[in-house]
C-alpha cells in the first residue's frame, strides 16, 4: 500500500506543533528569568549596583579595621619585635595580593559576575566542591566575627560606663552585650550593601580616630618604668603558645576578603568600564588607611608599655579619662557598621537558601524572623563566652587564614593557571604554605587560651 498523502491541514499542524511548543518553552523560561530577577533584585547582595568607588573604601576599611587592631600591641608582646614586624609587614602585603586576585577574579568569566565569595569557588572547584569548601569557612569567619563584636561592643560599653562614673554601680558585661546587640535588632533590617552605607562611612572614620587615639595617647603616656620587652611567659610551652595565638590575632586584623567580592558586586559594571576599576581604586585607599591604623598602634602600644600590655590596648591606657571614653565609644560605633558589613553576606546566604531551594516567598515578615533571628543568635552566644583574646587567636588562625591568605591563591592557580615555575606561580605557593602554617598552628594558641579562661569563668557573671 502506498502512503497516503498529507492534506494541507495535516500539515500546517505538523509545521505548528514544533513552533507552538517553542514558544510555549521561550514563555516559561522568560518566566523563569521574570521570577529569577525578582529574587536578585530583592536578595541583599545583588539588590542594588550603583556604589561609586569610595564605598569600596570605607566598606573595605570598616570590615578590615575592626576590634584586632586593638589587640596588636599584645600580640606584638607575644611574638616580639623582630618576628612581629616580619609577620605584620609580610601579613600586609599577602594579603593586598590576594585581595587584588579576588578583585580580578570578580569577572574574569565575560557577561558573568562572581557576586558572592561562594561562586567564585563554585567557579574554580566544580558546583557542589566549591560550595563545600568556601561556604563553611565564610560562615565561621562572619558569624564569629560578629560573635566577637558582641563581645567588643560589650566590653567597650562597659569600659565607657566605668570611666565617666568610676563611684557607680558595676553592671554585668551580659547587660552590655544586650545593651550593642538591641541596635542590631533595628539596624539589621536594612535591605542592602548601599543602604548601610552611611552606618559603613561613620565606622571607617571611628576606626582612624580610635586607633590616632590609642597610639598617640600611648606616645603621650611615654615609655613606661621597668618596661620588659621579653616574652610574657616564663616557661617555654606558654611562650610558644602565646607566639602561636599572636598569629591569629594578626590573621583576624586581616578579614576584609569574606566580604570584598559581596561589596564589588553593589559597583556597576560594563565591558568598557568593569567594576575592578573602581573597586581597586578604593581597595588601595583603604589599605593606606590600613596601614596608618595598624603599623603606629602596634608598634608604639608595644614599645610604650612592653609585655604588660592589655589584649586590648584601650585598658592599658586609663588616662586621660575624657579621652579613653571617648575612644571606647568610638570602639562601639565602629564594631556597629562593621557587625552590619559581615552580617550582610549571612542575610544573603540565608535568605537565599529560603527563598530559592525552600520555595519561601520574599517578603518583609520573612526578613524580620531571619534576622532578629540571627542577631539574637550572635548575641546569646557572645553573651555564653566572652573571651575576647582566645576568641580572636582561635578564629583567626582556624578561618581567616584560609579565605583570606590562601584559597585566593589557590582559586587563581585553577582558574588562571599561572606558568609553572613562574614569578605568579612561585608567589601564589609561597602565600599558600605560609596560609597553612598559619592556620594550623594559631587555632592551638587560641583554643589553650579559652580552656585558660574558661576555668575561672562563671557562666552569665
Amino acid at each position: 500500500m502506498g502512503t497516503q498523502a498529507l492534506s494541507e491541514d495535516d500539515k500546517s499542524y505538523a509545521a505548528s506543533a514544533p513552533s507552538e511548543a517553542n514558544s510555549q518553552a521561550e514563555k516559561l523560561a522568560a518566566e523563569k528569568a521574570a521570577e529569577q530577577k525578582a529574587i536578585d533584585d530583592w536578595l541583599p547582595i545583588t539588590s542594588s549596583r550603583n556604589a561609586k568607588w569610595w564605598y569600596s573604601a570605607f566598606h573595605n576599611v570598616t570590615a578590615m579595621v575592626g576590634a584586632g587592631v586593638l589587640s596588636l600591641p599584645y600580640a606584638m608582646a607575644a611574638l616580639g619585635w623582630g618576628p612581629g614586624i616580619v609577620i605584620l609587614i609580610l601579613s600586609w602585603v599577602i594579603t593586598l595580593y590576594t585581595l587584588w586576585q579576588m578583585v580580578e577574579m570578580h569577572e574574569m568569566v565575560p557577561g558573568k559576575r562572581f557576586d558572592r565569595y561562594h561562586e567564585l569557588g563554585q567557579h574554580a572547584f566544580g558546583e557542589k566542591l566549591g560550595l563545600y569548601i568556601v561556604v563553611p569557612q565564610q560562615l565561621i569567619v562572619e558569624v564569629g566575627v560578629n560573635i566577637v563584636y558582641m563581645v567588643t561592643g560589650g566590653k567597650s560599653l562597659q569600659k565607657f560606663h566605668q570611666t565617666v562614673c568610676p563611684d557607680c554601680n558595676d553592671i554585668k558585661l551580659t547587660f552590655f552585650i544586650m545593651i550593642f546587640a538591641s541596635v542590631h535588632f533595628v539596624l539589621s533590617h536594612l535591605p542592602n550593601f548601599n543602604s548601610i552605607s552611611g552606618v559603613s562611612l561613620a565606622a571607617a572614620v571611628m576606626s582612624l580616630t580610635y586607633s590616632t587615639i590609642a597610639w598617640s595617647a600611648s606616645l603621650h603616656k611615654g615609655v613606661q618604668p621597668n618596661v620588659e620587652y621579653g616574652y610574657r611567659s616564663k616557661s617555654i610551652p606558654g611562650t610558644v603558645f602565646n607566639f602561636f595565638t599572636a598569629l591569629g590575632d594578626v590573621a583576624f586584623a586581616y578579614a576584609g576578603h569574606n566580604v570584598v567580592l559581596e561589596i564589588q558586586a553593589t559597583i556597576p559594571s560594563t565591558p568598557e568600564k568593569p567594576s575592578k576599576g573602581p573597586m581597586w581604586k578604593g581597595v588601595m585607599v583603604a589599605y593606606f588607611v590600613v596601614a596608618l591604623c595598624y603599623f603606629p598602634v602596634a608598634l608604639i602600644g608595644y614599645k610604650m608599655f612592653g609585655n604588660t600590655v592589655e589584649d586590648n590596648i584601650l585598658i592599658s591606657l586609663e588616662k586621660p579619662a575624657w579621652l579613653i571614653a571617648a575612644a571606647n565609644m568610638f570602639v562601639v560605633i565602629h564594631v556597629i557598621g562593621s557587625y552590619q558589613i559581615y552580617a550582610m553576606p549571612v542575610f544573603d546566604m540565608i535568605e537565599t537558601l529560603l527563598v530559592k531551594k525552600l520555595r519561601f516567598k520574599p517578603s518583609l515578615l520573612l526578613r524580620f524572623i531571619t534576622r532578629n533571628t540571627y542577631v539574637a543568635f550572635t548575641m546569646f552566644v557572645g553573651i555564653t563566652f566572652p573571651f575576647f583574646g582566645g576568641l580572636l587567636g582561635f578564629f583567626g588562625g582556624f578561618a581567616f587564614a584560609p579565605t583570606t591568605y590562601f584559597l585566593p591563591c589557590v582559586m587563581w592557580l585553577a582558574i588562571v593557571k599561572p606558568k609553572k615555575y613562574s614569578f605568579s606561580w612561585f608567589a601564589n605557593w609561597v602565600c599558600i604554605v605560609l596560609g597553612l602554617l598559619l592556620m594550623t598552628l594559631s587555632p592551638i594558641g587560641g583554643l589553650r587560651n579559652i580552656i585558660l579562661s574558661a576555668k575561672d569563668y562563671k557562666f552569665y557573671n
